[in-house]
């Protein structure tokens, strides 16, 4: 009996030792830019394995040299709340949620349905806890982390700063990272002179960005960026 509450004692403080880490780490992000991503990381170790060259485009540029137009469709296509919740917007998790049930029921009531498409209902700030420190795997051990990660971050940066770290690190293509290279990437020009059809075309490349990498003439692509045009007005920025 001693030894499990010994070794419950060891995993509580392991724990607690870990948040104490991701304290640390979201505090320093006030002044300092983090240099790469758990994701990023991920990414540069499996392009190493599977590509014969090696090609990334990252560059940090600052808030205010990030066109508000991209930031507004971001806002509008991702997270049109984000101004305003406290990091998780709950009733677009509970419609993701209804949409991913009926869509698992729909597929199992089929003989040799493809796999359901899994809807999200994750904000910004919850997008960059996940891709600052988690894998992208499915439980909920991993969701709980990032629920605590994802207030760490609303509570010790403001909105505009979580908006600047994830518009630099977000991917937008095959070795392709944040605004600036995007930008540079797609359009040949620097993230501060996107207008706001390019910078609407970026925001809804941000869930499938390498897929949509292929098809840059995608009909999806222009019409969907048309709708989130008519709707950056209304995005509210930090």
């Amino acid at each position: 009996m001693k030894i499990a509450w010994r070794w419950l004692g060891l995993m509580a403080l392991a724990l607690f030792a870990l948040q104490l880490y991701f304290v640390i780490r979201v505090a320093a992000m006030v002044v300092i830019a983090p240099q790469s991503t758990a994701f990023e990381r991920s990414e540069a170790w499996r392009i190493t394995r599977e590509k014969s060259e090696f090609r990334w485009r990252q560059q940090w540029v600052d808030y205010p040299q990030i066109s508000d137009h991209l930031k507004r469709a971001v806002i509008a296509s991702e997270d049109d709340g984000f101004a305003n919740h406290d990091g998780v917007d709950w009733d677009a998790l509970e419609k993701a949620w209804a949409k991913n049930t009926q869509a698992e029921q729909r597929a199992q009531q089929r003989s040799n349905a493809k796999p359901p498409k899994i809807v999200g209902g994750s904000t910004i700030t919850q997008q960059l806890a996940k891709n600052l420190f988690l894998s992208g795997e499915r439980t909920m051990v991993r969701k709980g982390q990032e629920f605590v990660l994802t207030f760490l971050l609303e509570r010790l940066l403001t909105k505009r700063r979580i908006l600047e770290i994830y518009l630099n690190s977000v991917e937008w293509g095959e070795g392709v990272f944040g605004a600036e290279a995007a930008a540079q990437h797609y359009f040949r020009k620097p993230a501060s002179r996107l207008n706001a059809f390019e910078a609407a075309r970026l925001a809804v490349m941000l869930p499938r960005p390498k897929y949509f990498e292929k098809l840059p003439n995608s009909a999806y692509l222009s019409g969907r960026a048309s709708v989130i045009t008519g709707r950056m007005a209304d995005a509210q920025l930090p």
